[in-house]
């Protein structure tokens, strides 16, 4: 994966990349939204709580499938709160370790369920 960000744009407001290119032959994981939800099936309570779960569980997926954080190239987060763009930021730059793969932030009326607050869904590239 090769990330794009020109100079002739605006660089990104944190730590994401405007584009990620991926080279023929590669094997892409395509991740399903994933909640806050542990594995006996209840919710972490707060926003705090179901952002860090949420990534736990997307990591969860990715090492399953053998893949790294650093083979992710999208993220599309959803978020249902206003002003939790800074959290957000505080958890994901320690999950991520320094990976800034292409993002999207979206401010949404709500999720599959009143309860969640908070969602990730994402795609990873690695060497076939």
């Amino acid at each position: 994966m090769k990330l794009i960000n020109p100079d002739t744009i605006v660089k990104p407001a944190s730590m994401y990349s405007q584009g990620v290119q991926i080279a023929p032959s590669r094997q892409r994981l395509i991740i399903s939204g994933q909640v806050g939800l542990k594995p006996d099936g209840t919710l972490e309570p707060t926003m705090r709580g179901q952002m860090e779960r949420t990534w736990a569980n997307l990591f969860a997926v990715l090492h399953a499938a053998g893949f790294e954080k650093q083979h992710l190239a999208k993220m599309t987060i959803f978020v249902t709160e206003p002003g939790q763009t800074a959290l957000f930021r505080e958890i994901r730059d320690r999950m991520m370790d320094g990976h800034a793969c292409a993002a999207t932030y979206l401010q949404v009326a709500g999720l599959s369920s009143p309860e969640f607050k908070f969602e990730i869904e994402a795609e990873a590239v690695k060497e076939a």
